[in-house]
């Protein structure tokens, strides 16, 4: 049973890091598979292949850089919503052990990639709301902020899926506070546009 609930802590925690980046995370789950530090389940083992290292290494730097270029990291934005989704319940569907099928890929979907698509949303309304408020100087911040998670994420919950359960409520608070600046920001707006 505890080994169950610490691979559903590993896949929440790395469908999280996906919804930050979508290919950081994968490319972790690959290189920790090739070097022996992390197993996955049966028909995911494709994941540490040499062709799969090449694909998410390349995919990560391409991601990694486009992020910083100004106008194409929110249309990039726009395009990864989905990719997270997915990225978040094959992340997920692949660390989950012991379970029967409908019950790992129900966990992966709702959880997996629900996590996965809940971060990618708060993350796009932080960028909107930092890339606002700084004309879009503080994007490059933003993007190393984001990857430095993503990674740091991704590790936690390989090597210490416990910790991940502190770090998802860290930002799950963070996620709430953006969310509270969005709307707090749209009703002042809306307040002095209805003042006579």
């Amino acid at each position: 049973m505890q080994e169950i609930l610490l691979s559903v802590i590993m896949g929440l925690g790395l469908s999280a890091a996906c919804g930050f980046r979508v290919f950081v995370p994968m490319l972790l789950i690959s290189l920790a598979e090739r070097s022996g530090h992390l197993t996955l389940s049966e028909g995911w083992m494709w994941l540490g292949s040499d062709a799969a290292l090449i694909v998410f290494a390349t995919a990560t730097v391409v991601e990694i850089a486009a992020y910083y270029i100004p106008v194409l990291d929110h249309f990039l934005d726009i395009l990864s919503a989905p990719a997270a989704a997915v990225a978040g319940t094959i992340a997920a569907a692949a660390v989950f052990v012991d379970m029967s099928p409908m019950l790992k890929w129900t966990v992966a979907i709702i959880a997996g990639g629900g996590s996965a698509s809940i971060i990618h949303a708060a993350k796009t309304a932080g960028r909107a709301l930092i890339s606002g408020t700084t004309l879009g100087t503080g994007n490059c911040l933003v993007s190393t902020g984001e990857m430095v998670v993503s990674a740091g994420v991704s590790a936690a919950s390989m090597l210490m899926p416990i910790l991940t359960i502190f770090i998802l409520l860290l930002i799950g608070s963070a996620i709430a506070w953006v969310y509270h600046k969005i709307f707090s920001r749209r009703k002042i707006s809306q307040e002095l546009e209805v003042r006579p």
